[in-house]
């Protein structure tokens, strides 16, 4: 730490998010006491050029260094980057009697000089200075144009504001100022380093690279689905880096006539080692250089070799770096991407839940929120909403907020500033607007994040208890697979008789964990086309990766992964199908935070490489409800009506009526119950008037009569040797040699006994041995010793 008492030298460092467009400069407490500055007093920053700014104590990690944290707009007005060294003294500031500010473009910002400042109170300004404010999620900029007095002057409630319409024609206004500062970028803080430490460093410090004999990177491709921010970054980049920017979007550089369109690419290369250090930012690349044995077209060959000769050819390029941006980086000539050309390749992810949250408070910056707002929730259910969609999200609920009180201002007049300060964005407009606005990196595979919780799905607690540990776990708490250096479960095999829930268990956890959720029908996929249905499993698992962490969720999964060879004229199509999906689940490609469920009543028809582990390895059997699970069943479906079931409705009988009865079953006995008292009343109300009905609709009860007629058109989808057959097939995958054989014999010895009709306390036996064996948890010793019991009863008999 270098200074005097009346200055300091200090490293530029980023500001917080939360700090961005305030005008305020963080110091450590150690640097405040070495200058005598106390929180509120200004201070000028003197880089290539001066500024000022409001200080306030720095943040803890800064205890003890040299830094000071300013935003975007102060760096620029300082004419500093981050990293730079700039000089800060104290100042007496005064206060400002009239500020005339101008925007950077043409602009009519009706009641613009109130919100201006509101904005600017309590903050320095000084004549030539750029203002960042933004208004309704739009960042617009302003230059002070002049200030009374001159100097630097503090806005206070007594400053007279103008604001004139015609745009800053200063130095400023020529330069065309950005508005893209690294503050305005959030959830990418690791592509962002990335990045600046590609380009900034070379730019910055060329001699290091120098010292240890290596060229500095001269390509850097950003790749990502669209509205994750590339474009945005490149432009942040320009704006804080002292270089020249030229910005060639692909499609226009293209021409009819031969040689043209090489060219331009010629003249922008040009341009940039006339004005060294340069950035080149390229859009879109794929339109300019795609793969060459793809294209048929001769220009699109001819501007490709252009390009790869540019960035690596004979002559020497000096200090330009070349950004290209594309969401297809597989479409791109594979020439461009090697060591010397695109030196680099950085994925710009869809952002994380912390990562949605920076980006809906940086969007939100300059929005009047409500007290009922709380943007954490928000970023909890936008899964698979990338940047661009968070931004519209806060324009639809603004615009939403608005619609609310244009009906009550004349559209001709000025607005009076106190529907200005009335203007609030509530949870209710965010709501509406989350209606509106669906998540891009999602939008073909999606179906949304289900509305379904452990509530929704009677019994199977055991079942869910399995689901929890396998999907939950592993998402809320990896820092103790980590410790354990365990990898969990990347699929699960959801089976049992039609009915019982499986399906509704998959919406369930997909909603508990916060998951994204990929619904595919197995059948679906498949397509006549040679090398269409692997294709769209590949796009699956890419969709899956990009937004996880996320769930497939593969209904009828034996339609798409039948047993390979089982069909001896088949085109091989599903053989080819099964194939991908085992090497998507357990190819050299690892899947992280992405689990696969598979639902089947058919998991003896299913390719056996499916079944093991690394792949579908967890094998969960969903059983039909036994008389609790049915108890639980009926309650999820008649929990809000207990003012509609007459007195006569005893669930506990109900429960011993049904068995045989899987949840499907239940839930179709219950509507059917209800149609039948909605007969009953309509019939009763016919002639009367609408009011009368109405009046009578308070007395409408279903009745237990009503339930057993609904019993006689549903009937159960399982008897007792559907419910042993798929109790059965479920051994295979659950237990052991050893365990099947135990369980095998005791379910002989129990038929055995009932057909011998014993006296009745044998066959009772035999009959509870026989529920024992096929259903709940099975209890091995007591099994093999009722069994024993058994065997010697019918033996003596």
């Amino acid at each position: 730490m270098t200074g005097t008492k009346d200055h300091m030298d200090l490293i530029v460092k980023e500001a917080a998010h939360g700090d961005a467009g305030r005008g305020i400069a963080r110091l450590s407490i150690d640097v405040m006491k070495q200058l005598g500055l106390v929180s509120g007093d200004v201070i000028e920053i003197s880089g290539r050029k001066k500024a000022a700014a409001i200080v306030w104590p720095g943040f803890p990690e800064d205890t003890g260094r040299a830094v000071i944290r300013i935003d975007g707009n102060v760096r620029s007005n300082a004419g500093a980057g981050i990293d730079d060294k700039v000089r800060i003294k104290k100042l007496e500031a005064g206060y400002a009697t009239k500020i005339t500010i101008q925007p950077t473009q043409p602009i009519r910002l009706v009641g613009g000089e109130q919100y201006l400042k509101r904005m600017l109170h309590g903050r320095s300004v000084s004549a030539g200075q750029t203002v960042r404010v933004n208004v309704l999620g739009n960042p617009l900029t302003f230059v002070i144009a002049k200030v009374s007095p001159k100097g630097i002057a503090i806005v206070t409630e007594d400053t007279e504001v103008e604001l004139k319409e015609t745009p800053y024609e200063g130095e400023k206004g020529k330069e065309g100022i950005s508005d893209i500062h690294y503050e305005d970028i959030g959830g990418l803080g690791r592509e962002l380093q990335m990045v600046r430490e590609m380009i900034e460093l070379p730019l910055r410090q060329p001699e290091l690279f120098e010292r240890l004999g290596i060229e500095p990177p001269k390509g850097v491709l950003l790749y990502g689905p669209p509205g994750t921010g590339k474009t945005l970054i490149a432009r942040a980049v320009a704006s804080e880096v002292d270089a020249h920017f030229i910005t060639l979007s692909g499609p226009e550089i293209m021409s009819k006539y031969y040689g043209e369109s090489e060219g331009k690419l010629r003249e922008v290369f040009e341009e940039a080692q006339e004005n060294a250090p340069t950035i080149i930012f390229i859009d879109e690349i794929d339109s300019i250089a795609p793969k060459r044995e793809d294209t048929k077209g001769e220009v699109e060959r001819r501007v490709v070799a252009q390009l790869l000769s540019l960035m690596d050819g004979l002559k020497s390029r000096g200090q330009v770096i070349v950004i290209a941006a594309t969401n297809i980086p597989d479409a791109i000539d594979p020439a461009l991407r090697r060591g010397g050309r695109f030196d680099r390749e950085i994925e710009i992810g869809i952002p994380d839940k912390k990562g949605r949250l920076d980006v809906l408070q940086i969007h939100s910056r300059g929005v009047p929120l409500a007290d009922d707002v709380d943007l954490s929730q928000f970023a909890d259910i936008t899964h698979g909403f990338v940047g661009a969609d968070l931004a519209l999200l806060v324009k639809e609920a603004a615009m939403h907020a608005l619609r609310k009180i244009i009906p009550k201002i004349n559209i001709d007049e000025d607005v009076p500033s106190e529907f200005l300060d009335e203007l609030k964005v509530t949870r209710e407009d965010f709501d509406e607007a989350l209606k509106h606005v669906e998540p891009s990196a999602m939008r073909e595979v999606l179906v949304e994040v289900p509305d379904v919780h452990w509530a929704d799905v009677g019994g199977l607690n055991d079942v869910k208890d399995e689901l929890r540990e396998a999907v939950e776990w592993p998402l809320k708490f990896p820092e103790v697979f980590l410790r354990l250096n365990t990898q969990p479960p990347k699929g699960i095999l959801l089976f049992g008789p039609p009915g019982t829930g499986k399906t509704l268990l998959a919406k369930a956890v997909a909603n508990e964990s916060e998951c994204n959720f990929i619904s595919v029908k197995g059948p679906e996929l498949l397509s006549k086309w040679v090398g269409e249905s692997e294709k769209g499993v590949r796009e699956i698992f890419r969709k899956a990766r990009q937004a996880s962490p996320s769930i497939i969720f593969f209904d009828e999964v034996d339609a798409l992964v039948p047993r390979r060879g089982t069909y001896a004229g088949s085109s091989h199509v599903t053989e080819s199908v099964v194939s991908q999906i085992l090497t998507e689940l357990d190819g050299l490609e690892e899947l992280k935070n992405v689990v696969v469920i598979g639902a089947t009543n058919r998991p003896d028809m299913m390719d056996p490489a499916l079944m093991r582990p690394g792949r579908l390895e967890r094998h969960i059997f969903v059983p039909p409800p036994d008389a609790e699970g049915r108890r639980q069943i009926f309650e999820v479906y008649l929990k809000d009506e207990a003012g509609i079931l007459a007195k006569d409705i005893d669930i506990d009988g109900l429960v011993a009526e049904t068995k045989g009865y899987v949840g499907a079953d239940i839930e179709a006995l219950v509507r059917e119950a209800k149609l039948h008292a909605i007969r009953d009343f309509i019939a009763r109300m016919g002639g009367k008037n609408e009011q009368e009905m109405q009046d009578a609709m308070a007395n409408i009860r279903v009745t237990k009569e009503h339930i057993q007629l609904a019993r006689q058109k549903v009937k159960p989808s399982l008897d007792r040797d559907a419910i042993e057959a798929a109790e059965r097939q479920s051994w295979e995958f659950l237990y052991n040699e050893d365990q099947r054989h135990v369980l095998e014999k005791a379910l002989n010895v129990a038929k055995r006994v009932e057909l011998a009709e014993k006296n009745e306390k044998i066959t009772s036996d035999a009959r509870e041995l026989r529920e024992h064996v096929t259903s709940g948890r099975k209890q091995f010793e007591e099994i093999g010793r009722r069994t024993k019991e058994l065997e010697k009863s019918l033996s003596e008999g």
